[in-house]
């Protein structure tokens, strides 16, 4: 009997005991799925957040000075003679806070930015309607603001808000510019939130020197040469005080978050193949059955002339029938499930070829595994005890 015709002889025996095919199926179709979800889940949380990264800027350095000694800070002027530096692209002071907004009788609270004009390509800011800050507006302290869209929408619904006056801690800001939208972000929307000239922020804030700097190198290349370049500053800066300040690169944040999320992604998707597991025990349970219920048949065979390896052959096939068929479904649930739960999540779930060749290699050697047991003992079996079988 050639491999067409076991085969066949599988696929009549699932049609006969549909049920029971069914629920033997059901494990692998159920691991299958869920290694496809889960894993699709994870690869499109690591593409999120790296695109969100990515999303802050390019080539980004980002400095926090963490010593309040007031003999240890670095002004707005040293920074900005950063950007004569071999490899860096741009320059951007930050100072952050949190600011009440007043417009007519419309009151809110969100966080705000006090930066340059080097913002804009440091960290790939564009604004949809208006402009951004001006170096003019940093050396006269402007009062002028650009507001996020969440801002705009909760201040001035509709209207456009360009050219209108908000009060903001109390103080009259014109609006400049509207950011475009971004979207969320880990820490929080990149939308609900004000930018306003750095100079006029910290008459705002009180604050002295700068906290936050954003560094753009020029090119990724550039990247480890500036960041050593910094470094070396900074800790001469800071009377050789490493624990004043911290440097760090944005290929660095990737690298980590890849690694964690890579290891969540392995690990959803080893907890999903435990089913797969289970579900070849039914295969194996299933199969012992079969060879039960078919004693006398594989007696028959043998007696004229069958050999030890052909019974084996199509016992191992059928429980591999069972596990690709319930494999090959698995697959098409899993690309639904996955479909449905981005949706669910707004989230890119595309599933990887590698993923579904993988799951579906995995099924189909669950069906070797725990096939061959059955199929061993169906092809071990005498051939006059089993015409006697009963």
């Amino acid at each position: 009997m050639n491999l067409l015709q076991v085969v066949k002889l599988a696929i009549a025996g699932i049609r006969a005991n549909k049920m029971r095919s069914i629920l033997t199926m059901l494990g692998v179709i159920i691991g299958v799925a869920a290694v496809i979800v889960l894993v699709s889940i994870g690869q499109g949380a690591t593409k999120s957040v790296t695109e969100g990264i990515q999303g802050l800027g390019s080539n980004l350095i980002t400095i926090s000075i963490r010593s309040n000694r007031a003999n240890e800070s670095i002004s707005y002027e040293d920074v900005m003679a950063w950007q004569d530096r071999e490899g860096v692209a741009g320059v951007s002071p930050d100072v952050t806070g949190n600011v009440s907004l007043k417009y007519g009788n419309k009151k809110y609270d969100t966080s705000m930015e006090g930066t340059n004009a080097e913002y804009e390509q440091v960290r790939n800011t564009k604004v949809q309607a208006g402009r951004f800050i001006l170096p003019i507006d940093l050396t006269f302290r402007q009062k002028v603001v650009l507001v996020g869209t969440t801002v705009a929408d909760e201040l001035f619904g509709q209207a456009n808000p360009i050219g209108q006056t908000i009060k903001v801690n109390g103080a009259n800001f014109k609006v400049v510019g509207l950011l475009e939208e971004k979207g969320a972000a880990s820490f929080g929307s990149n939308d609900d939130r004000i930018i306003i000239p750095f100079t006029t922020a910290q008459v705002l804030t009180g604050g002295r020197g700068v906290r936050q700097v954003y560094v753009q190198a020029d090119s990724p290349d550039s990247v480890t040469s500036v960041v050593a370049q910094l470094d070396n500053y900074l800790y001469r800066k800071f009377n050789n005080n490493s624990d004043a300040y911290r440097v760090n690169n944005q290929a660095d944040m990737l690298s980590t978050v890849n690694q964690v999320t890579g290891a969540l992604t392995m690990m959803l998707g080893g907890i999903a193949g435990i089913s797969l597991l289970v579900g070849g025990i039914g295969i194996m349970n299933i199969m012992l059955v079969t060879v039960t219920e078919r004693t006398r048949e594989i007696g028959v065979r043998k007696a004229i002339g069958a050999k030890r390896g052909d019974i084996l052959r199509q016992f191992l096939i059928e429980a591999v029938v069972v596990s690709g068929s319930g494999g090959i479904i698995g697959i098409l649930c899993g690309f639904l499930l996955s479909t449905a739960v981005g949706s669910l999540m707004s989230m890119d779930t595309s599933v990887s070829p590698q993923i579904v060749a993988l799951s579906f290699g995995f099924s189909v050697l669950v069906g070797i595994l725990f096939g061959l047991y059955p199929a061993n003992k169906a092809a071990k079996l005498n051939p006059i005890e089993a015409l006697r079988f009963e």
